[in-house]
């Protein structure tokens, strides 16, 4: 994470805490490096000054104390210490090192497959403890995200709310970030894990392909795009693609559960660390193995033999002749070159001392002969009659 200096208006210390660095600031307040007494390190959030008296800030500030003391797991930075009822409310949570998801991709490039279903794994597993303590997040991104050593962590609960809660302060105004948001936050209606699970499929997206699912633009534009438009997902590799675009779906209840999501993406890393294709379903493994012809289906080989034959008779290929018959022999009829026994053959059917059946001329001047000798015969019945 990247640290600057203090500058002059900067506190230098905070309650117990002696300030460092500045790591960052946002709408709410800035975040300042410190440390305690024993030289534990923190991540200390201080409100700014010109909101410090604003009520609804105060409430909001107020909330993600409450979000970050509910939480249990290793999925956010556990919170040290804080004072609501200081001139400039604060709060310290545990320093997590390591940059943000969005520093590192816009630094280093898009993340292979293996390590965004990784990722994506830890946060979907950390998601889980966080709507089991009743909080949704409500904005997920790239930079609410720090790839410590020990995993990811979640930061920033500065807009969590409650399960159910309304995802609006004011009438027509969305909270979160445009191109993270889902599309029941944008319509101002109830917020829901699944709601979170939009906001992840986005971000991940952003870590496959360094960009937004939803493009560039104005809030306006990008809140239109989320509320109506389909996400693109071109450059997401195949095997993250379809599972994404389930979190990505405008319904909530069409989205995968926390839980589901955890599990499908550890699948995924590990299959992508190892280099396996990905697994068929079993319903179309064995249409497959049912189309494909085995020595256990015998009549779908005969099928398969019989239509592959006459293309290579037809590039000038000589038939494949099985034992037992001599080098002069003449080429056996595809359909009868079967050793005897096999399914296919018809019963009683004339086979040569070597197992085969008759060549095919002979076949054939017998069948002429006997056509020809019926026909004389039925000729000189009907004359024999007709002179009676």
């Amino acid at each position: 994470m990247a640290m600057m200096r203090l500058r002059r208006e900067d506190p230098r210390v905070v309650g117990s805490f002696r300030l460092h660095r500045r790591l960052g600031a946002g709408g709410m307040g800035v975040v300042y490096l410190g440390s305690d007494r024993r030289g534990q390190r923190v991540a200390l959030k201080v409100i700014r000054p010109d909101l410090a008296e604003d009520q609804e800030f105060r409430s909001r500030f107020a909330r993600e104390v409450s979000a970050a003391r509910r939480i249990r797991g290793g999925c956010t930075a556990r919170l040290v210490a804080a004072d609501l009822e200081a001139e400039r409310p604060w709060f310290a949570t545990q320093y997590v090192p390591g940059p943000s998801l969005h520093d590192k991709v816009a630094e280093e490039g898009v993340l292979p497959a293996s390590e965004v279903a990784s990722v994506g794994a830890a946060l979907a597993e950390g998601l889980v403890a966080v709507h089991e303590a009743g909080v949704v997040h409500r904005d997920l991104k790239p930079s609410n995200i720090l790839l410590s050593p020990k995993g990811p962590r979640i930061i920033d609960f500065g807009i969590a709310w409650a399960t159910g809660a309304s995802t609006l302060t004011h009438v027509g105004t969305a909270v979160g970030s445009p191109g993270f948001l889902a599309p029941e936050q944008v319509r101002g209606v109830a917020v829901t894990p699944a709601t979170d699970v939009f906001a992840l499929g986005a971000t991940l997206a952003y870590a496959a392909t360094a960009d937004s699912p939803f493009g560039h633009g104005g809030s306006e534009v990008m809140l239109y795009r989320v509320v109506h438009e389909e996400p693109h997902l071109h450059g997401v590799p195949d095997s993250l693609a379809p599972l994404l675009s389930a979190c990505l779906a405008k319904d909530p209840e069409e989205r995968p559960s926390t839980l589901q999501l955890s599990m499908r993406l550890k699948e995924i890393a590990a299959r992508e660390a190892q280099g396996l294709p990905e697994a068929r379903p079993p319903a179309q493994r064995e249409r497959i193995e049912a189309d494909r012809p085995t020595s256990r289906h015998p009549e779908r080989m005969e099928r398969t033999e019989r239509m592959e034959r006459p293309e290579r008779l037809e590039r000038g290929e000589r038939p494949e002749r099985r034992t037992g018959g001599s080098s002069g022999s003449r080429p056996q009829q595809p359909r009868n070159s079967r050793p005897q026994g096999r399914q296919g053959t018809r019963p009683g059917a004339r086979t040569t001392s070597g197992g085969r059946r008759p060549a095919n001329p002979r076949l054939l001047r017998q069948r002429i002969i006997v056509f020809f000798v019926v026909t004389l015969i039925v000729a000189l019945g009907i004359a024999a009659a007709q002179q009676l």
